[in-house]
């Protein structure tokens, strides 16, 4: 185990999103599937180029070929809807994570104002977007939480309207849990679509699927592309990649509860579990765990957390803990995890982060699944300046000028001299004509 410090940790932590590698594993797929050599961002270009000429047959010819099997009917019955079943214990837990999420989201603030005041009137409409699309990822597992996730906060936020797209299994039917966790949201367009062929769809619209104001949902490096080159065309709430962990510690956290954590992010292909640490006895004790903690975890879950571990852990020995928050600062983290003697004193230190987990209590996987906040968070170093999905992102600000008459003519003369120091004569005269 490497581990690193002062400028070389600095160096290992600095990142963008834009410096995401591409495995190797990757482009070897897409040699075979495509019988040439392309980037993954030709790739993208090349299917959201075709779902937007070719709609619906599009979308079944890319779900054949990427995902092996062919819909005969792009969206869900109703019928299908109605008749998805679970065990109780699942479906009780589905209800229970959407009741608290849905809490969650009802404290966040997310109303508008209107003050009549001796100037007129000013303010903020705040209204919700018309549609929104939700991405739920479905390569390895049906992703249950990522729609109870993303569709509650634009539920909250009043959008009349929500679409989901997933991809659909080798059988092309949807899970069954996916179906569920819709139903008890009370969503009832569910599309058997994945990939970025689906955010092709989303963006542009066909036969089948409506275009939508806005897409919300995490994905793969194929996804996360298409959301970026359809930004424009619709609205997107992040770009949220591969998910990643930073844990700080000091040398009264439990090593195994330390080794847990990280491993409960490193099972998901791709991802980046970082430790900073004040105690390198912690470090040592903390690597012992992982391996015991990995040789007993199923296959094919070893493998991937393997992968993740081996390939892109970072570990990082700090001087003391406000080191250790500079470097998760200047990291950004999608989850920072706080296991520290007094986590609660770190809490103003931390300037960038998706979410912050503090204590041991608190473990990250809970957060996935039914704390309240939305586990899609900001990834690659963007929480740096974006943020978790919540209610704002399914609204629109709408400002409100209403001037009076006395308070025209008190400021329009200098309205008047800035629009002619920009060369904006037009506008100069649009304010003049009032004050007449």
């Amino acid at each position: 185990m490497q581990v690193l410090q002062g400028a070389e940790a600095r160096a290992a932590l600095t990142r963008s999103f834009s410096q995401i590698p591409v495995p190797g594993a990757v482009l070897a797929r897409i040699e075979q599937t495509f019988g040439e050599r392309l980037t993954p961002e030709q790739v993208v270009e090349r299917i959201l180029t075709d779902v937007r000429g070719r709609g619906d047959d599009a979308l079944r010819d890319w779900t054949e070929k990427l995902d092996g099997s062919r819909p005969a009917e792009i969206e869900v019955s109703a019928a299908e809807l109605h008749a998805a079943q679970v065990g109780p214990d699942l479906h009780a837990a589905i209800r229970l994570a959407a009741e608290r999420v849905r809490a969650f989201y009802l404290q966040q603030p997310a109303h508008g104002f209107l003050e009549h005041g001796p100037d007129g009137a000013l303010g903020q409409l705040v209204r919700p977007l018309g549609r929104v699309g939700v991405y739920v990822p479905g390569g390895l597992a049906p992703l249950i939480s990522t729609l109870i996730h993303t569709a509650v906060p634009a539920q909250v936020a009043g959008v009349p309207d929500i679409v989901v797209t997933t991809p659909p299994g080798r059988d092309g039917n949807v899970h069954p849990a996916i179906l569920v966790a819709a139903r008890e949201l009370g969503i009832s367009r569910v599309f058997k679509v994945g990939g970025a062929q689906a955010i092709g769809a989303l963006a542009y619209g066909t036969g089948s699927i409506p275009a939508v104001d806005k897409i919300a949902g995490p994905g793969n490096l194929f996804v996360v592309i298409a959301k970026r080159m359809v930004y424009g065309q619709t609205g997107i709430e992040s770009l949220p990649g591969p998910t990643e962990t930073l844990v700080v510690a000091d040398d009264s956290a439990d090593p195994r509860f330390v080794a847990a954590d990280l491993l409960a992010q490193a099972e998901h292909n791709g991802a980046e579990p970082v430790l900073v640490s004040v105690s390198r006895e912690l470090l040592l004790r903390v690597q012992t765990e992982l391996n015991e903690q990995l040789e007993n975890l199923p296959e094919p879950n070893r493998s991937w957390a393997r992968d993740s571990v081996d390939a892109r852990m970072k570990v990082v020995l700090a001087s003391d803990l406000t080191e250790a928050l500079e470097l998760a600062n200047l990291y950004a983290p999608e989850h920072l995890c706080l296991l520290t003697r007094d986590p609660w004193s770190l809490l103003g230190q931390v300037r960038r982060a998706g979410g912050v987990f503090v204590g041991e209590a608190s473990m990250e996987a809970l957060g996935d699944y039914v704390a309240g906040p939305s586990h899609v968070m900001p990834t690659g170093g963007t929480a740096r300046f974006m943020s978790p999905v919540n209610v704002r992102d399914f609204q629109n600000i709408i400002s409100v000028v209403g001037i009076n008459a006395d308070t025209l003519r008190r400021i329009g003369p200098a309205a008047a001299q800035l629009a002619r120091a920009e060369g904006l004569e037009a506008h100069a005269r649009a304010v003049e004509s009032r004050l007449k």
